[in-house]
């Protein structure tokens, strides 16, 4: 008994309802049906990225400035080794630590005049705590001035 490649009892894909060959894999589907999913994947992509577009405009500087240095300051506080859990030995990585570091006090020393002392206060604070943290963690200690981020905030001891 031989059994027809599109018989009802065939297995259906689970992603699109596609049918399955004998071999157990995807038929394909005719060109111009790529060719319309791929159009309307297409129209959904520019749809949200205008929205994006729209909801960015409408957030302030301010708020941009410190939710970038807040992510900047978490990331470098992992990789500094200050993350919570079994695995935060793992995840310390003290040259990036460095990168992220120096970036988050290029950030926050450059906005500073823009965003006013009431946010700049606690974003340096959370810089120079991150500098010692990184000072205390680091094997081979750097000169003063010379650690990361210290060419924009000073010496931090």
């Amino acid at each position: 008994m031989t059994t027809d490649q599109n018989t009802p009892d065939q297995p259906q894909h689970p992603e699109d309802g596609g049918r399955l060959n004998r071999a157990g894999t995807e038929d394909t589907p005719p060109p111009e049906e790529i060719e319309g999913e791929t159009a309307q994947r297409e129209a959904d992509v520019a749809s949200l990225v205008g929205a994006q577009t729209r909801d960015i405009a409408e957030v302030p500087a301010v708020e941009l400035i410190n939710t970038v240095a807040v992510h900047l300051m978490s990331a470098a506080a992992v990789k500094t080794g200050l993350a919570d859990g079994p695995d935060a030995a793992g995840l310390k990585d003290l040259d990036e630590a460095r990168k992220l570091i120096t970036a988050l006090a290029g950030l926050v020393t450059a906005a500073a005049p823009e965003v006013g002392s009431t946010h700049a206060a606690p974003l340096r604070d959370g810089v120079r705590s991150l500098q010692l943290a990184f000072r205390e963690e680091s094997i081979i200690q750097d000169p003063p001035g010379k650690g990361p981020g210290e060419k924009f905030t000073g010496a931090v001891n």
